[in-house]
């Protein structure tokens, strides 16, 4: 079957990006023909797969988005593609992988003047192509809280949503982890021995809370704040955080492809987001036993107090709450459970890191259910 993935931009760490990009491989694997759609390609291209940039133009974010839409219906045409699946909401589409919030959830809590906004209207419009009554477009559902907010807005039946489990990236296993490993790693970021090492991992610091991160280590006990330091890994661009207080207790790191490595050489996540559809970086965490405090906004948060393995701070978000829970995980950490209950839950909790081969198998079904031409 011919299978096209449709995705505005490609860069290497996105979230949605990866998962767009393991999902093409699991097709491809499968023996589908499969080319991925985009806007704009960043980063080497897989092998096996076809990549396909569509030129648009447009003045605004929106009106670009409208024209990659449009891009993608017209190329369709061309190519006759058994089996369209959408990473960001359009028309047209036969499947969409929801790696975003609802759009109509977030503008009902805003100002009723933000429906006004055109890039608030195209946005709706987008959104109401994917979810309406009227849409046959299926959606795979990463976050199990998505759906009940998409029905308040568009009354989507059940019957088109798919939940498929957590996800973890796929990974070559890498040499068995030693105490002498971690100490390494830990030398090669230049801890002490007696630092504690705090990691907070996003591509978009704002959205994930990073200034939230740092300010809680700054307000941490002057003795406790000596010894912690906050390791920024994933954004390139961290300019803004760098000037902020307590900047000087920070290490930027950048883009990462040795995250495993990273979280078994710390001693806590940090993720206190303000919008996060899933968090992927907490089932990282949890699958390699690194303790959490994260915020509840996260479609994952669930899963870290199943396992508990951390502690996740209830909305409306509170600093002073997260600066609390900060010191108090951090004196806890040499005798708290939070570390062995998390290895254990992640090689016991059924499904646990199938997300992408359950969303693979899904695509992979429907697809065939096409009627040949």
């Amino acid at each position: 079957m011919t299978i096209a993935l449709a995705i505005q931009t490609w860069f290497p760490h996105g979230g949605a990006q990866r998962d767009c990009a393991a999902i093409a491989a699991g097709l491809a694997r499968l023996g589908h023909d499969v080319t991925v759609l985009t806007r704009r390609w960043a980063g080497p291209r897989p092998p096996g797969i076809a990549v396909e940039e569509l030129p648009v133009s447009g003045l605004t974010n929106h009106a670009k988005a409208w024209a990659f839409a449009e891009a993608v219906a017209a190329k369709r045409a061309a190519e006759s593609y058994d089996f369209v699946l959408g990473f960001d909401r359009m028309p047209g589409l036969d499947a969409y992988f929801a790696a975003d919030r609802c759009l109509a959830e977030r503008v009902a809590q805003r100002s009723p003047l933000a429906k006004l906004l055109p890039r608030v209207r195209a946005g709706l419009a987008m959104e109401r192509a994917v979810y309406g009554t009227e849409s046959p477009t299926r959606v795979i559902l990463i976050a199990p809280d998505e759906r009940a907010a998409i029905q308040r807005h568009y009354a989507t039946p059940d019957s088109r949503f798919h939940q498929v489990s957590p996800i973890l990236p796929e990974a070559a296993p890498g040499p068995p982890w030693t105490p002498a490993h971690r100490r390494s790693v830990r030398e090669q970021l230049g801890f002490r021995a007696d630092t504690l090492a705090v990691l907070l991992v996003a591509a978009s610091l704002r959205t994930k809370g990073a200034d939230r991160a740092l300010q809680a280590i700054d307000r941490l006990p002057p003795a406790l704040r000596a010894r912690t330091m906050l390791i920024v890994a994933g954004a390139a661009d961290a300019g803004w955080l760098r000037r902020t207080r307590g900047a000087e207790r920070a290490v930027f790191l950048g883009p990462r492809d040795d995250l495993p490595d990273l979280m078994r050489a710390c001693d806590l996540l940090i993720h206190p987001a303000r919008v996060e559809m899933a968090g992927k970086v907490l089932v990282e965490a949890i699958q390699q036993g690194l303790p959490i405090l994260c915020s509840a906004v996260a479609g994952y948060a669930p899963e870290v107090e199943r396992a508990g393995a951390g502690r996740v701070l209830p909305e409306p978000f509170d600093q002073r709450a997260l600066d609390a829970a900060l010191a108090e995980m951090l004196d806890a950490l040499p005798t708290a459970p939070w570390s062995r209950n998390a290895l254990a839950y992640a090689a016991s909790a059924p499904g646990f890191g199938q997300g992408i081969a359950e969303s693979v198998a899904l695509v992979d079904r429907w697809a065939r259910e096409v009627p040949s031409s």
